[in-house]
């Protein structure tokens, strides 16, 4: 595992000694669908992970799972989980609200002031946590994320894919994202509290967390084997997904679709041109019907695509114009491991004079 600064951070400086940060917390959000098999063990593992902090750094940790909407018995496990060592929350949205959705939820209920994000299916590793708390405490780093050390086991259509969706996103934007960095990320109590502050309701995880800025640190790592269940993503819902943090974070497609126009344009104006001059100069006839014809599916083909990226913009405004909820809560339970030590400190607003 190596790790690798980011260029995109900013200036190393002063930042608060250990024990003044990890006075805050930590709070582990964990999005969870159709993961039931697979949560007991994950959970055995946070706890130990969490002994290991509270040990290293006193460091209190806390566990936010929310649960999408899940088809399985996902709510019941997360519910029947003890809080041995940390503090256990679990969320019941509505419905299936996906996990953009899921993650915004792990960060509106957490209560520490630390912010770390992991998939529930046991990629992430846990025992990388303590890397990351590291990082952020010792290192004095805002943003710490993880990204694939390499796609070898992937198929070659697919890293073709990724390369394409990242230098189409980053494709004119002031703050890049990462390429292959996850959702497997710690944030400091400010640039959580910045994330915070982001009002928009077409979120792209990966994307915020670039944009906040502050001092990033990227660390390689590989993906532990799914044990259990099956995975969801497919090509269609990632390919969708592409779609929705391209529209979402970026406005690539429409400077695209302007410099297509304006190369039809001169392509036409050229091609005109070059008919004129072989008509008067060399009696050449000018192509008649098929001419036309392939003129016009190629244009009304251009148009219609076109059309359609700026539909995806447009429904974009349409959703933030809404206004609508990014989702709701069915259920909301709190366990506490030691309710004395646990208490999260509140401001008591200032009586007015």
């Amino acid at each position: 595992m190596t790790s690798v600064a980011s260029p995109a951070g900013q200036p190393s400086g002063a930042f608060a000694p250990a024990s003044q940060a990890a006075a805050d917390g930590l709070s582990i959000v964990v999005p969870v669908f159709n993961e039931a098999a697979g949560l007991p063990q994950l959970h055995r593992s946070l706890t130990e992970v969490a002994r290991t902090l509270r040990r290293r750094w006193n460091l209190a940790c806390e566990i936010v799972y929310v649960d999408d909407g899940s088809r399985d018995q996902s709510l019941a496990a997360a519910n029947a989980l003890s809080a041995d060592e940390l503090d256990v929350q679990v969320v019941a949205l509505s419905r299936n609200f996906g996990k953009e959705a899921a993650l915004l939820a792990g960060l509106d209920f957490a209560r520490r002031g630390a912010v770390l994000f992991m998939d529930a299916d046991g990629q992430h590793p846990p025992a990388m946590i303590e890397t990351l708390v590291g990082h952020w405490l010792d290192g004095g780093c805002d943003v710490v994320f993880t990204a694939k050390a390499h796609r070898a086991n992937e198929s070659a259509l697919r890293r073709l894919g990724v390369k394409a969706f990242y230098a189409l996103i980053n494709w004119g934007a002031r703050q890049k994202i990462p390429e292959d960095a996850g959702d497997f990320r710690l944030l400091s109590p400010r640039a959580a509290a910045a994330l915070r502050r982001l009002p928009e309701r077409n979120r792209f995880f990966k994307g915020l967390a670039s944009w906040i800025g502050f001092r990033q640190l990227r660390v390689d790592y590989e993906p532990a084997a799914r044990e259990h269940g099956r995975t969801t993503w497919n090509a269609a819902t990632l390919i969708g997904l592409s779609i929705e943090g391209i529209t979402s974070f970026s406005v690539a497609p429409l400077r695209i679709a302007s410099l297509l126009g304006l190369v039809l344009a001169a392509s036409a104006l050229f091609f005109g041109a070059q008919m004129v001059v072989e008509a008067i100069f060399y009696g050449v006839s000018v192509p008649g019907y098929p001419s036309v014809v392939v003129g016009l599916m190629v244009l009304g083909g251009v148009q219609l695509v076109m059309i359609g990226v700026m539909g995806e913009y447009i429904a974009k405004i349409l959703s933030e114009t809404k206004g609508r909820p990014v989702y709701l809560v069915a259920d909301h339970s709190v366990k506490q491991a030691n309710p004395a030590a646990a208490a999260v400190p509140e401001s008591t607003p200032s009586a007015a004079e």
